[in-house]
């Protein structure tokens, strides 16, 4: 696209209203792993010939999730033979249940769960060598490559390890995972202190992770993997949760926000006790207010625990059907599902709150909280027309389309104060492009077309204020 006297003069940064992607881990391939990096094979209990496909269908298609955690650990992939080739045999079950996955449409994050340890060992620290464990990732990103909706989360909640030192072998799986070929996938980057929220900025290694960078120097597609729980030592093995993580979440929020960067909450749970409804619900509204810097979200767990175990998120058999239980329908799906009523954290300026813009013709499409009453549509042509939002949407879910048309180049606008120069500066999610709208410097004396409907429009073509739309590279 080419822009005529066009600069950018600021920048308004604008939170969408949830985050982007709402997951639930599907457990079992984790199983019998131990904090030291011990995972027993004989332990495995992938959610394959139970009811864990059919959980995954009914997240998805029931309650829309749009990601899965898939753990599993290390000795199971390799059967138990560190730096070796990915078995043949176990990679299979694991695949099964991996295509299983894509095949519901969602995205499926790859979780090694062995607390950076094989065995008891530290990665890089004692422990397997870097080369071995770059070995294990180098080849699921070979065979994963051709998926975009596959995530790669390099480890479960690494703990009590030289976070510097740490940093150094992820950058090396980082640059491998890359070099194979999946050059757009998300990777999660994890800290140390088992990945605490409340710790990632200051002992728990987020400076050093964010320091990580793509072989061609970029930081795209690479966030702070975040985990948190609400119980008294974090560990979510207790009943009673006895914090609101509050002051974390928020803690972390302003060190992203800081920083330019995001995180990805990929794993956080709760029992069904009274206190943790209310304060896992309130925790979780928190981290979706916080959607700027925070892309998703995934609670814990489901697949093949049983609708017994302390932070289950199984869904019941009940009359042929699954259902959620109120830990996942309250505090995970309403939270994520109402966010739209929730305004933007950095709202838009007034000057929009009415109309919504909606420029057509292409496929980069946003959605930022406003209060809608119209719509136009501006084309190439230099029609512009009018359509009253739908009744629905402006009551209780008010939305700005902006779409960017790869022919359209500037806009004419309706009468702004003076003093502003930015509309609206969205960033883009993982795999699509950041876009900006802005002000540029008038060429003449200002004229304010209006807009009318169809067959009486003035150009938008004009000598006046202008919008000029640009596309920019992606911003994590």
């Amino acid at each position: 696209m080419y822009f005529n006297k066009f600069f950018l003069l600021s920048a308004i940064p604008v939170a969408f209203a949830k985050v982007q992607y709402l997951g639930v881990a599907i457990a079992g391939g984790d199983f019998g792993c131990q904090i030291d990096g011990s995972c027993p094979t004989g332990s495995t209990q992938l959610p394959i010939n139970n009811d864990g496909i059919a959980q995954m269908q009914h997240f998805v298609k029931d309650d829309s999730i749009n990601l899965l955690r898939l753990p599993i650990s290390w000795q199971f992939l390799v059967n138990n033979k560190l730096g070796g080739n990915l078995d043949t045999a176990n990679l299979a079950k694991y695949d099964q249940l991996m295509q299983a996955c894509l095949a519901t449409g969602a995205n499926c994050m790859i979780d090694i769960h062995n607390f950076a340890r094989w065995n008891g060992g530290i990665i890089g620290q004692g422990g397997p060598t870097d080369d071995q464990f770059v070995s294990l990732w180098k080849q699921l990103a070979t065979k994963y490559a051709g998926s975009d909706r596959v995530v790669f989360e390099l480890m479960n909640e690494p703990h009590d390890l030289d976070v510097g030192i740490w940093a150094n072998t992820c950058q090396k799986v980082v640059t491998a995972i890359r070099e194979a070929g999946a050059t757009t996938q998300m990777i999660l980057l994890p800290g140390t202190n088992f990945d605490s929220a409340a710790t990632l900025p200051t002992s728990g290694g987020a400076e050093q992770l964010l320091a990580i960078k793509n072989p061609d120097g970029t930081t795209d597609n690479l966030l702070l993997d975040v985990h948190k729980y609400l119980d008294e030592d974090n560990s979510g093995t207790h009943t009673e949760c006895t914090t609101d993580n509050t002051d974390a979440f928020n803690g972390l929020a302003e060190f992203l926000r800081g920083k330019g960067r995001k995180g990805f909450v990929s794993e956080t749970g709760a029992s069904q006790d009274a206190s943790c409804i209310t304060s896992f619900c309130a925790q979780n509204s928190l981290i979706n207010e916080n959607s700027d810097v925070f892309v998703g979200l995934v609670g814990w767990g489901a697949g093949s625990f049983d609708t017994s175990y302390v932070l289950s998120l199984t869904p019941s058999k009940q009359n042929g059907k699954l259902v959620d239980n109120k830990l996942m329908s309250q505090c995970l799906i309403a939270t994520w599902a109402n966010s739209n009523d929730t305004p933007a954290r950095d709202p838009l300026p007034s000057v929009l709150s009415s109309p919504t813009l909606s420029i057509t013709g292409s496929t980069t499409e946003a959605l930022l909280t406003a209060t809608p009453t119209v719509t136009l549509t501006a084309t190439a042509s230099g029609t512009t027309t009018r359509s009253a939002s739908k009744t629905t949407q402006a009551a209780s879910e008010p939305v700005i389309t902006v779409q960017i048309a790869s022919d359209t180049t500037v806009l004419g606008t309706a009468s702004l104060p003076s003093s502003l120069t930015t509309l609206i500066t969205a960033e883009g999610m993982p795999g699509d492009a950041s876009y900006s709208i802005a002000l540029a410097q008038p060429t003449s004396t200002q004229t304010t077309p209006t807009a009318t409907p169809t067959g009486g429009a003035p150009s938008v073509r004009t000598p006046a204020l202008l919008w000029g739309c640009v596309l920019g590279s992606l911003f994590l």
